[in-house]
């Protein structure tokens, strides 16, 4: 045979073993969605487990609600640098699953456990003086004392919350998500009835109110922690990790990892955080009204975020798991398809929202008030104005999933520093009080702030997947 046939050959057989760009696109689509729509699920039903608990809280009375919201603002503060810090689990694990090391995976869990139990208790700490926080903040003695009922029976529910949140990056790392969606749909119903034998005082219960609303919340907290604790412990695939082998040993240099890698994560949503909560204060300084809508559209929002927020982690795991084979066109491909993925599912919830607007601001708002009319049409224009906003947060957020993935986080906090104050901020207010556009002003600079947030990611996740060097897993027992 000569030379030409011997390549003609070759060229056929290669063609036979390596699949095709548009095969390889659809097999990553594939992987991505089969990982995503878990987590939206399981996002979505911690969302409503939160609006079941509000929901019980407030036929209490208004005052009981309002007290809940300011309790959940000072729990949520240490819990979401919690879960920031937790964030990374998922890369480092997806990264030595793709590997194939498993001692680095369990490793990687052991760390997170043994993180998430230390953070826990500044966590618990900052609940338990929660009402001489809100005092010292301004609020009034009577709310204060209120939010302090609630958080006495919710900061015990700290620990186990982390300890599944580790579990559930566990278990997206090694493409088995779907165990933490069935405990969180299993939890529904449980937290229901819990709450309301606690709230209201019923089968012979004593009425506990808010404090009975925080101990049922933590208490279901602690039964979702023992059921992926079972299922990491006894069922396949998980059991073959033995995620609890060695679990008394404490690892330093992983800690190290783990602490570099999540606090700029937990800066970013604290950066973000502070800027709907100033953006909030500016609607306020326009009107009752602007500070409405302003709620409403941001309410919708974070209905909304579920979605990106699922896909972003398996964009992380995705990308991790491309590094963890030396997969240099793997990472590219699994970022831009989750980013394109993202934009997609979020132009299409967003048409649908501007669609129902109307219909929408009216769910939030009593119509035998006067003046709703008003508030209604300027929350109404408010969607509409965030249409933008919304697929870029959705991009941005994938986006940072992706570089996650390659280990980066202290160039996306430095982008959001950049992108969300002096840019964000800065046109909220000069064109919502300034120009005097108002709530709308307000929402044109969150929306600009985003969009450039969003594009500085990309880019820099282009950069990065295109210079991807391959990176040893380290190893372990």
């Amino acid at each position: 045979m000569n030379k030409r046939a011997e390549k003609a050959v070759l060229a056929i057989q290669f063609k036979r073993t390596t699949p095709s760009a548009y095969h390889q696109v659809a097999i990553e689509l594939a992987e991505l969605a089969k990982l995503s729509w878990p987590m939206v699920l399981t996002q979505l039903g911690q969302v409503v487990m939160m609006t079941t608990d509000l929901a019980l809280i407030g036929r209490v009375g208004p005052e009981a609600l309002a007290a809940a919201a300011l309790a959940i603002t000072i729990y949520l503060v240490g819990f979401t640098l919690g879960v920031g810090l937790l964030t990374p689990i998922a890369p480092l694990a997806a990264q030595a699953f793709g590997a194939k090391n498993r001692a680095a995976v369990r490793r990687t869990l052991r760390v997170g456990l043994w993180a998430a139990l230390l953070l826990s208790i500044p966590i618990m700490a900052f609940g338990l003086q929660g009402e001489q926080i809100l005092l010292a903040f301004g609020q009034a003695p009577e709310m204060a004392r209120l939010a302090q009922q609630y958080l006495f029976g919710l900061v015990w529910g700290a620990a186990p919350a982390l300890w599944f949140h580790g579990f559930r990056n566990f278990m997206a790392a090694v493409h088995r998500p779907q165990p933490v969606l069935w405990i969180a749909i299993g939890a529904l119903p449980l937290n229901a009835l819990i709450a309301y034998l606690l709230i209201y005082g019923k089968l012979g219960l004593p009425p506990l109110g808010l404090f009975g609303a925080g101990l049922a919340s933590s208490f279901v907290n602690f039964m979702m922690f023992l059921a992926v604790l079972w299922f990491a412990t006894m069922r396949l695939p998980f059991r073959d990790y033995h995620v609890l082998a060695r679990l008394w040993q404490f690892d330093w240099p992983f800690m190290r990892r783990l602490i570099a890698m999540g606090i700029p994560i937990s800066l970013i949503v604290l950066l973000e955080y502070g800027l709907f909560s100033a953006a909030g204060l500016l609607a306020g300084l326009v009107s009752i009204r602007a500070l409405t809508a302003h709620q409403i559209a941001l309410q919708v929002d974070l209905v909304l975020f579920v979605v990106p927020l699922g896909i972003s982690t398996a964009a992380a795991v995705r990308v991790g798991h491309a590094v963890g084979r030396s997969d240099g066109p793997g990472v590219k491909r699994a970022g831009l398809i989750a980013i394109l993925l993202g934009i997609m599912a979020a132009a299409i919830l967003t048409a649908a929202v501007v669609a129902v607007r109307f219909e929408i601001a009216r769910l939030f708002l009593d119509g035998t008030t006067d003046g709703v009319g008003a508030t209604t049409d300027l929350a109404a224009d408010l969607l509409l104005v965030g249409a933008s906003f919304f697929i870029s947060d959705a991009a941005q957020h994938i986006a940072a999933g992706g570089l996650r993935g390659l280990k980066d986080t202290r160039v996306p906090l430095l982008f959001a520093c950049i992108a969300n104050w002096p840019i964000g901020f800065t046109l909220s207010y000069v064109l919502g009080l300034k120009i005097g556009l108002g709530a709308i002003g307000i929402w044109i600079g969150l929306s600009i702030g985003t969009s450039v947030y969003a594009g500085l990611l990309v880019v820099r996740f282009l950069l990065l997947a295109s210079r991807f060097a391959p990176q040893r897993c380290p190893a372990s027992s």
